[in-house]
C-alpha cells in the first residue's frame, strides 16, 4: 500500500466497461521537488462513487495499490501493463498540506 499527496487536476467520468465492471479516473497533480507530476489513478466498481465528493483542484491523499499483468496479441507478442489503483481518498486540509511539505522541506538539509 502506498498513499500520494496532491491536487486533483482532473476528475474523469465513471466508465462501465462491462456488465460486472466500471471504472473511473482522477489525475492528481504530484509536486516532485518542484517539479509537477502528473499521476492518473484508476478507481473501480464501487469505489467509482467515492470521487463525487470531491472536487478540481482539491488537496486530497489517496491511497493505492500498483497493480501488474501480462498480455499476448493474438501475433504472440508479450506486453506488460501498470495500473494504479486507487482505494480510499481523503481530504487534507490546509494545515496537514503545510505540515507536509514543512516535512519535506527538512528531508532535504545536507546533515
Amino acid at each position: 500500500m502506498f498513499k500520494l499527496n496532491g491536487a486533483i487536476k482532473v476528475i474523469g467520468e465513471k466508465v462501465q466497461v462491462s456488465d460486472k465492471f466500471a471504472k473511473r479516473d482522477v489525475e492528481l497533480s504530484v509536486d516532485d521537488n518542484g517539479y509537477e507530476q502528473l499521476i492518473s489513478i484508476q478507481f473501480t466498481q464501487d469505489r467509482c462513487d467515492v470521487l463525487d465528493s470531491y472536487a478540481v483542484g482539491q488537496q486530497v491523499e489517496v491511497s493505492i495499490n500498483i497493480k501488474g499483468r501480462e498480455w499476448t496479441s493474438p501475433s504472440g507478442e508479450v506486453k506488460y501493463f501498470n495500473t494504479i489503483e486507487g482505494w480510499k481518498i481523503e481530504a487534507l486540509s490546509v494545515a496537514e498540506t503545510t505540515q507536509t511539505e514543512a516535512v519535506e522541506e527538512e528531508g532535504d538539509l545536507p546533515f
